[in-house]
C-alpha cells in the first residue's frame, strides 16, 4: 500500500485542544525529523475532516477532502505502519450537528442532519452522518490491542510532585446507584461459535418479522453476544433515584458514555432526560414534540427549543424547583449533567469525582456528595468498589502509590457495545433473534416497545493475541497480574475459557488471577496503597475506564499514558492519551489566548515511534532521536516546563520551547551519532542564546481573545498565527 509519498510516520490531525497544540508541536518534530530522513505527514481524522469526505457530491472540487480515515484503516494493517494518534471528537448528535452548521457557515453547501428523516432521500443523508457519531475512529484503527501503562519518567515525577488529593470520610454520602435486574448484565446470552458462519438479526411480533441486520460475518471461534435493557425498568430505576436522591440531599448526577456506545447510550441519556422532567412530558408531549424536541439530544437542545414558550418554561421551572440539586458541568453558565450528552464522559467523570473526595459541583457554585447512576450493571461496581475503598480507607496517596497498567482487548472491534450496527431500539413488542445461516437461533429475548437491545463480538485472533500480549508484559514486569472478567457474566465466561486454556499451554496460570470487576477493584486499590505495581488485563469498555481511572489518582492526568497498541499485522500505533477535557482548554484559548494542554504524551508516543521506526527500517537516526526525545521529556518533568492553567503564566506553546530545546541540547551532546550531534549544536545554541525574546514573544500574546477561524473546522493560517507565535522560534526551524 505504501508509495513514495507515504510518510516514514502518520500524525493524525484531529480536533479540539490536541490539534491545537499540533499546530505548535509539529512543525517542531518535522524539522528534527528531517535531519534523519525521516517524514512525518498527517492524516486528517477530524470530526469536520470526516463530515467532508462524507459528501463530496455536495462540495467543490476544491472543497472536496479525500478519506482519510478509510486509508489509514488500510495503513494499519499493513507492517510498516506507523501512527502517532491523537485524541479525536468522538462526536454526539448535537456535536455532530454544530460541526455540520459551522462547516455550512464556511461555505460548504452540506446537507443538514436530519434527526426526524421524512423520506428516502433523508433516511439516506441520515445514515451517512450516523457513520461519523461516537466512536467512529478508534474501530476502525485499533487493528491490535492496547499497551497502556505511565512511563517511568511520568510516574516517578509524579511521586516526586504528589498532586492534590481531595478528602474522603467515612459519613459521605456519595454513592453509585445501579440497576438491580432488566439492564444489560442481567439479560446478557454468550457463545462461541464454533466454524465460520453468519447470522442474521430478526424481530419477530404479531405482524411478522422485521430484519433487523442481515448477515454478519463471522469466523470460527467469535465470542458473540446479545442482551437488552428493558426500558420500563430503565425508567422506574431513574425515577426511584431521583426521589432518593432528593431525599439524601445530595446531587443527582448520571454518568454514561454516549460517544463510545454511540446509539445504546444517548437513548439512556434520553430516558434520564424524561425522567427528570416527567411531569412535563406528561402534560406537554404533544407540544414538545410539534417543536422538535428529542429528549436524547440533552437538555440544553430542548430548552433551547422552548425558551419562547412561557407555558412551557414555567412548567420546567416547576419541575426543576422539585427535583434535588443537579452536578454540574459549569455551574456559572448553568450548564447541567443532563445538557449535552457528551459532556459528561463515565470515564473522565466518575475518576474525577473518585480523585475529589467524592465531589461534584452543585449549582450553589459548591462542592457536594453525589449520587453517581451508572444504570447498567456491567462495569457500575467497578466505581461502586472505588467509592466504599475509599470511604474505608482515605484518599490514595501519590507520592506512595503504585500503578496499574493496562493490557486491553480491543482488536477488530472486539466489544464494541451499544454502537451501530448492531444496537436497536425495538419498534414493537416481540422476540429478537439472532439465527444463524444454518437455521440455528443463537440468541434469542422476549421485548418490549422501547427497549435496548444489542450485539458485541470479539474475534478469537485478537482474543489470542491480547492473552500473548498479558503474558509478555507479566514476564517483563514481575508484577501482580489479573484478568478482570466475572464468571457469572456470560460474555465473560467464554473469554475465560479461552484466558485458561492459552495460560496452561503456555506454563504461566499460576502468574495470573481471574476476578470480577468489583473484587479486582479492590484487590489493584490494596496492591497500589502498600505501593506494589499490578496489570489489569481487561475487555474494550474496562480498558476505556481504568486508562483513565488509575491514571487520574496517580498522575492527576490521564493524558500524560503511555499507550503502544502493536497491531497484529507488524505496524506499531502509537495513542497520546485522553482528550476529555480538551473542549474546555479550547474555551480558554479562544477568551484568554492560552493553551493548557498537555502534549507529555505526545512525548511519549513520539520517542516510541522513533524507536519502532528504527527497528523497522534500519533507521538508528530515528533510534537517536527517540532516545533524545526521552532525555527532553524528562527535562520536562524535571525542571517543571509543563503548561500552566492560568493565563499570563508558561503554556503549551512555551513547554513546546522547552521540549525543543532539551531535544536538541541531548541530540547535539550525545556521542552516538556525529552527523546529528554536529546539525543539532548550533540548533541547542540558537535556542539557548534565544530564551528571553522567544518566551517574551509567546508570553505577549496571553489575555485578549484568539480568533481561529472556527471552533470544529479552523482557519490554518489563524490557528498558526496563534499557535506559533514567535518570530525567533519559528526563524530558527524555517
Amino acid at each position: 500500500m505504501a508509495d513514495q509519498n507515504t510518510p516514514d510516520i502518520v500524525y493524525t490531525k484531529v480536533d479540539e485542544a490536541p490539534e491545537l497544540a499540533s499546530a505548535s508541536l509539529l512543525p517542531i518534530i518535522q524539522a528534527f525529523a528531517s535531519a534523519a530522513g525521516v517524514s512525518v505527514g498527517t492524516k486528517d481524522i477530524s470530526l469536520a475532516g470526516r463530515i467532508l469526505s462524507t459528501f463530496p457530491e455536495a462540495l467543490t472540487p476544491e472543497q472536496q477532502q479525500s478519506d482519510d480515515l478509510a486509508w489509514l484503516g488500510e495503513w494499519v494493517k499493513q507492517p510498516e505502519a506507523n501512527v502517532i494518534k491523537l485524541p479525536n471528537i468522538s462526536a454526539s448528535v448535537p456535536q455532530l450537528v454544530a460541526a455540520v452548521k459551522e462547516l455550512q457557515s464556511q461555505g460548504y453547501a452540506l446537507p443538514d442532519y436530519p434527526e426526524t428523516p421524512a423520506n428516502d432521500a433523508e433516511k439516506a443523508v441520515r445514515a451517512k452522518y450516523d457513520t461519523l457519531k461516537g466512536s467512529a475512529v478508534n474501530p476502525v484503527l485499533r487493528e491490535g490491542n492496547s499497551d497502556r501503562r505511565a512511563a517511568a519518567a511520568v510516574k516517578s515525577f509524579a511521586q516526586s510532585n504528589p498532586h492534590r488529593m481531595g478528602e474522603w470520610t467515612a459519613d459521605s454520602k456519595t454513592r453509585v446507584a445501579a440497576m438491580d435486574g432488566g439492564d444489560f448484565f442481567s439479560n446478557e446470552v454468550s457463545a462461541t461459535l464454533s466454524k465460520a458462519g453468519t447470522a442474521k438479526i430478526v424481530l419477530e411480533t404479531a405482524s411478522g418479522e422485521t430484519v433487523l441486520k442481515g448477515a454478519v460475518s463471522y469466523p470460527e471461534g467469535t465470542v458473540v453476544d446479545a442482551t437488552f435493557m428493558s426500558a420500563a425498568k430503565l425508567s422506574a430505576f431513574l425515577d426511584a433515584e431521583i426521589e432518593k436522591t432528593k431525599a439524601e440531599g445530595v446531587l443527582f448526577s448520571l454518568h454514561m458514555k454516549a460517544t463510545m456506545m454511540k446509539v445504546s447510550d444517548p437513548i439512556i441519556f434520553g430516558h434520564a432526560v424524561k425522567a427528570w422532567l416527567k411531569p412535563v412530558f406528561e402534560a406537554h408531549g404533544d407540544k414538545l414534540a410539534a417543536l422538535g424536541v428529542n429528549p436524547n439530544s440533552g437538555l440544553g437542545d430542548l430548552l433551547a427549543r422552548v425558551k419562547d414558550d412561557a407555558e412551557l418554561m414555567a412548567a420546567i421551572d416547576a419541575v426543576t424547583a422539585a427535583r434535588p440539586p443537579m452536578y454540574m458541568v459549569n455551574s456559572d453558565k448553568g450548564i447541567t449533567n443532563l445538557h449535552v450528552p457528551s459532556d459528561v464522559i463515565i470515564d473522565a467523570s466518575m475518576p474525577a469525582l473518585i480523585r475529589a473526595g467524592g465531589k461534584g459541583w452543585g449549582p450553589d457554585n459548591k462542592e457536594h456528595d453525589c449520587v453517581c447512576v451508572i444504570p447498567d450493571n456491567s462495569y457500575a461496581p467497578v466505581y461502586d468498589a472505588a467509592i466504599e475503598f475509599f470511604k474505608a480507607n482515605g484518599k490514595l496517596n501519590p507520592a506512595t502509590a503504585g500503578t496499574v497498567q493496562n493490557i486491553g482487548l480491543m482488536a477488530q472491534k472486539a466489544e464494541e457495545y451499544g454502537s451501530h450496527p448492531t444496537t436497536f431500539e425495538i419498534p414493537q413488542a416481540g422476540t429478537v433473534k439472532m439465527i444463524l445461516d444454518d437455521g440455528t437461533v443463537l440468541h434469542q429475548h422476549s421485548v418490549e416497545a422501547g427497549d435496548i437491545w444489542r450485539s458485541a463480538s470479539a474475534r478469537k485472533a485478537p482474543i489470542e493475541d491480547w492473552v500473548a500480549l498479558a503474558i509478555d508484559r507479566q514476564k517483563a514486569t514481575g508484577y501482580r497480574a489479573i484478568f478482570w472478567l466475572d464468571a457469572n457474566r456470560a460474555h465473560d465466561a467464554e473469554l475465560i475459557a479461552y484466558v485458561k486454556a492459552i495460560l496452561e499451554a503456555r506454563g504461566v496460570a499460576d502468574k495470573f488471577e481471574i476476578m470480577a470487576p468489583r473484587e479486582a477493584t479492590i484487590a489493584s486499590l490494596e496492591t497500589i496503597t502498600k505501593g506494589d505495581n499490578t496489570i489489569a488485563i481487561t475487555g474494550n469498555v474496562l480498558r476505556d475506564y481504568l486508562t483513565d481511572l488509575f491514571p487520574i489518582l496517580e498522575l492527576a492526568t490521564s493524558a500524560k499514558m503511555l499507550s503502544i497498541v502493536k497491531l497484529m499485522n507488524g505496524g506499531g500505533l502509537f495513542e497520546t492519551g485522553a482528550g476529555g477535557s480538551a473542549p474546555k482548554h479550547v474555551q480558554q484559548l479562544m477568551e484568554e489566548n492560552h493553551l493548557r494542554w498537555d502534549s507529555l504524551g505526545e512525548f511519549c508516543a513520539l520517542g516510541e515511534s522513533f524507536r519502532f521506526l528504527a527497528d523497522q527500517a534500519g533507521n538508528e537516526k530515528a533510534r537517536v532521536l527517540g532516545d533524545a526525545v526521552d532525555t527532553a521529556t524528562q527535562g520536562i518533568l524535571d525542571n517543571d516546563r509543563s503548561p500552566s492553567r492560568k493565563v499570563g503564566e508558561p503554556d503549551n506553546r512555551a513547554s513546546h520551547y522547552w521540549f525543543a530545546r532539551y531535544w536538541a541540547e541531548a541530540l547535539a551532546g550525545q556521542s552516538v551519532d556525529t552527523e546529528l550531534a554536529a546539525h543539532f549544536a548550533p540548533i541547542a545554541k540558537a535556542l539557548t542564546t534565544g530564551e528571553a525574546e522567544i518566551l517574551g514573544e509567546l508570553a505577549a500574546v496571553q489575555g485578549a481573545p484568539a480568533d481561529l477561524g472556527g471552533y470544529y473546522h479552523g482557519d490554518a493560517a489563524k490557528t498558526a498565527e496563534v499557535m506559533r507565535p514567535s518570530a525567533t522560534l519559528n526563524a530558527i526551524f524555517a
